[in-house]
């Protein structure tokens, strides 16, 4: 009788700490397709993952706040020059992942700080209803934008807030050789075009998609998606070359549930959740995520060239000075 008390408790117990195996995750995945991945991890490994949803620029920012006492264990989606930038303040940890392997160097941290899951170019988009009430065609290029005739027409993100919005400032960056003084000349330009800075990246395709807006600047898998389910958008990438983001993941320094988010950072490496990646528009870069959705290859635009390093530690400077003589008008 007691043996059998004794199996009965082992078993409760290990019921109750199964059952209670969590993971705190941030992510700047949209909200459906977070949920979509944490919760087939879930199913799968019976491990939750109690998720927030941040842009970039805030998932650092929490990070940095939360330094000497974590609140989360790892970072799933985000540009990668958040990424970069994370492990320059020391916010993240190595973690080299069987996994790994299936991921080119190339789209990787060699110190394994930070490994890529897709890429993604920016591009335009047009919500043809509302051009053709207004008599305009989309812009073809970043010279054609900056049009008046474009005047309050075009929605982008805040760069102090979205990573999407900072990869504009390099893309320009790039595309005037290095010389920020043009850049910051043309971007004032284009202020002239904006109607107003989101938060997130995402959110004026959104607007554009439903007619709020007639133009945004975002990246082509989200606008993709939303021409997909319908929305009347002409999709356009920039003529003159265009930067790209590398949404990226890496394990947050200390964290409170590390196993577990090793657990996670692996699965979402491995087959089922690369398919799932996959049907999302986007485009995987792991060796075993299945081509059939890819919208483009990356190889067959025309990109600009980015130095990740550079651009993320000068991020701050750079979106300084953004506020100053742009965001503060």
């Amino acid at each position: 009788m007691k043996k059998l008390l004794v199996s009965i408790f082992i078993i409760i117990l290990s019921l109750t700490i199964f059952a209670n195996e969590k993971v705190g995750a941030y992510t700047t995945l949209e909200e459906p397709l977070a949920k979509e991945l944490f919760d087939e991890f879930e199913k799968e490994t019976g491990i939750k993952v109690e998720w927030v949803r941040l842009s970039t620029g805030e998932a650092v920012a929490r990070m940095e706040a939360e330094a000497n006492n974590p609140q989360a264990s790892i970072w799933v989606g985000g540009v990668g020059l958040g990424h970069i930038e994370a492990k320059q303040k020391g916010l993240t940890t190595p973690y080299k992942s069987p996994m790994a392997r299936n991921t080119p160097d190339k789209y990787r941290d060699t110190e394994s700080y930070w490994i890529g899951l897709y890429v993604g170019p920016l591009a335009f988009g047009i919500n043809t209803d509302r051009a053709k009430e207004l008599g305009i065609k989309a812009p073809e290029g970043w010279f054609d934008i900056i049009d008046s005739k474009y005047t309050k027409m075009v929605r982008v993100a805040n760069p102090g807030t979205s990573g999407t919005a900072y990869n504009v400032v390099t893309n320009i960056i790039s595309l005037f050789g290095g010389n920020e003084d043009l850049t910051f000349t043309y971007l004032k330009k284009l202020d002239n075009s904006i109607d107003q800075y989101t938060k997130s990246g995402s959110a004026g395709g959104k607007s554009a998609a439903i007619g709020e807006i007639p133009i945004a600047i975002g990246y082509l898998h989200d606008l993709v998606k939303l021409k997909a389910g319908g929305a009347p958008l002409e999709i356009v990438i920039p003529k003159e070359g265009t930067g790209f983001e590398l949404a990226s993941m890496s394990l947050i320094k200390n964290g409170p549930d590390s196993l577990n988010a090793k657990k996670l950072y692996n699965w979402v490496l491995g087959e089922k959740a690369q398919a799932m990646i996959a049907a999302w528009y986007v485009i995987p870069v792991s060796k075993i995520a299945p081509k059939d959705k890819v919208v483009v290859e990356i190889d067959t635009l025309n990109t600009v060239n980015q130095d990740y390093e550079w651009d993320a530690s000068n991020k701050e400077r750079l979106v300084e000075r953004w506020n100053k003589e742009i965001g503060s008008k």
